[in-house]
């Protein structure tokens, strides 16, 4: 109880002075005015040719004036009634909201017609806060909200402009709470109004530390999504190209042997030939080497050949000895020594060489 009595102190202490205006000379008008303020309410525009008139709330007269004299005045001080045809009511209440007639009539008391009007009262928007929150992908939450005020009307504004769809993530331009996107920054704006009153507050706010990737991992993964700058892995070394407030950011990691992946292929090809080619010369060689012979061999081939040559000698002379003993008896006996036949000696020879 004390709580709401202080609300509504604070409220008149918000509200006193504020004076609203509206035109009654038409039936049917709306009217508005400040809890604990001033309204002023146009009903004609002149008095003077009016020979007298009352004014009516819900159907009871709560004025009456005959020649620009108050007859009855049922609203007391805070109500007055200029020559000029202005009804004006000070310290509004709650009670002063309703339908107000007006009847005018001639100096015979004929009628001459007559119109309504309705005046709202409304308490008047005290203060504004904002509050907002990082979600988590970036996002940004903020509420609006308002002490006091009847029938609230919320409007958003960025840097001086209304906030876009390509802005908003959800709400609108008239809800008290919106989520924002993550790449938008700037001094926003929410004014809380209704009809006697307009309250605005304004904050500078800035991205939540995100930025958009759009990458390929070591693992060949294709990544594209807001992440936390601060803790950003997906994508090293990153390679950014900025657009706007960190919107759009594209970030690279191909790592240092993918992007020089020819260069390496090309390295790696001339080793291979270079090994090939080198291959193939030492086994040239070898095989050169293997082809001649040695020097022993050579020797052994001499040796054979000497002994064949020998061979022949001996078997020459042991034939000639027999031709000379041949008439003789049995006086002397050739030894019995293998001899090789010529064509035996010629086949070593050649199997030799072979």
């Amino acid at each position: 109880m004390e709580a709401a009595v202080g609300l509504l102190l604070v409220l008149l202490r918000v509200s006193h002075g504020v004076e609203t205006h509206c035109d009654g000379r038409r039936d049917g008008a709306q009217c508005y005015g400040a809890l604990g303020g001033t309204v002023k309410i146009q009903l004609m525009d002149n008095t003077s040719e009016i020979h007298r008139y009352h004014l009516l709330k819900n159907a009871l007269k709560i004025l009456d004036v005959r020649n620009n004299k108050v007859i009855s005045n049922t609203i007391g001080e805070r109500a007055l009634f200029p020559s000029r045809g202005t009804f004006r009511i000070n310290n509004l209440s709650s009670s002063d909201s309703g339908n107000y007639t007006l009847q005018t009539f001639d100096s015979d008391g004929r009628s001459l017609g007559g119109w309504t009007l309705q005046l709202f009262i409304q308490a008047p928007v005290s203060s504004v806060v904002l509050l907002s929150e990082c979600l988590s992908q970036g996002e940004m939450r903020v509420s609006c909200s308002s002490e006091g005020g009847d029938s609230p009307q919320y409007s958003w504004t960025l840097d001086g402009r209304t906030l876009t769809d390509t802005e908003l993530l959800s709400g609108n331009n008239e809800t008290n709470i919106i989520t924002l996107k993550q790449h938008v920054s700037g001094h926003l704006v929410c004014s809380v109004s209704n009809n006697v009153s307009n309250v605005s507050k304004k904050e500078r706010i800035s991205t939540c530390g995100f930025i958009f990737i759009n990458c390929t991992s070591v693992n060949g993964t294709q990544i594209s999504r807001w992440v936390y700058k601060a803790n950003n892995t997906l994508c090293t070394p990153p390679k950014q190209t900025s657009v706007g407030k960190d919107y759009g950011t594209t970030i690279s990691d191909e790592p240092w042997y993918i992007r020089n992946l020819p260069l390496i292929g090309s390295v790696l090809s001339a080793l291979v030939i270079f090994l090939v080619v080198g291959v193939a010369v030492i086994c040239a060689l070898r095989k050169k080497q293997n082809s001649k012979p040695t020097k022993k061999e050579e020797e052994d081939d001499q040796e054979v050949f000497a002994d064949v040559k020998f061979v022949k000698r001996q078997a020459n002379q042991a034939e000639k000895k027999a031709a000379v003993e041949y008439g003789q008896v049995k006086s002397a006996k050739r030894p019995r020594r293998p001899e090789p036949a010529e064509t035996d000696c010629v086949y070593a020879n050649i199997h030799k060489v072979r």
